[in-house]
């Protein structure tokens, strides 16, 4: 399935998770699926992007080892149907806005968490989730700079 596809119906289901049980494996299916993109990104994207690519999985991956949570359903990870990014400006946009959702559930997560743990695992989710949104933008800022850049010319 298409990236953008895939990061749209993750907004929508971290949008209307109901508890917090349902929405901790919300943001960790986001988390997988933004650890898939970077390391899709990594491998076959534009090879400005491939440093930055490969930070965004590893603080993906980092927010998904945080949270010691898998998803309630015996499942495969919404990331697993992950067949190609598409357009890169598309994919790495949508996935902004899907890591700035995951941070403001984080947030609300650890404000009514019970325990201690809970809540400095939240935080500790929200700093990673925060990094990988830095990531995603710093991405932009060079896919938006390489547009920019006057065409070489070849010497004649």
């Amino acid at each position: 399935m298409d990236a953008v596809r895939l990061i749209v119906t993750s907004r929508r289901a971290l949008a209307t998770g109901g508890g917090v049980p349902d929405l901790l494996t919300e943001v960790w299916q986001a988390q997988a699926l933004a650890q898939a993109i970077g390391s899709r990104l990594a491998l076959v994207g534009p090879p400005q992007l491939r440093g930055e690519a490969t930070g965004l999985a590893d603080l993906a991956d980092h927010g998904i080892g945080v949270l010691e949570r898998t998803p309630l359903d015996s499942g495969e990870p919404r990331a697993a149907r992950l067949t190609e990014l598409g357009d890169t400006r598309a994919c790495l946009m949508h996935l902004g806005g899907l890591l700035g959702d995951v941070g403001i559930a984080l947030v609300g997560i650890a404000c009514a968490a019970d325990d201690e743990a809970t809540y400095w695992r939240c935080v500790e989710a929200i700093d990673a989730a925060d990094e990988a949104r830095d990531r995603v933008r710093d991405m932009l800022r060079k896919l938006a700079d390489r547009e920019a850049a006057p065409p070489r010319r070849e010497a004649v």
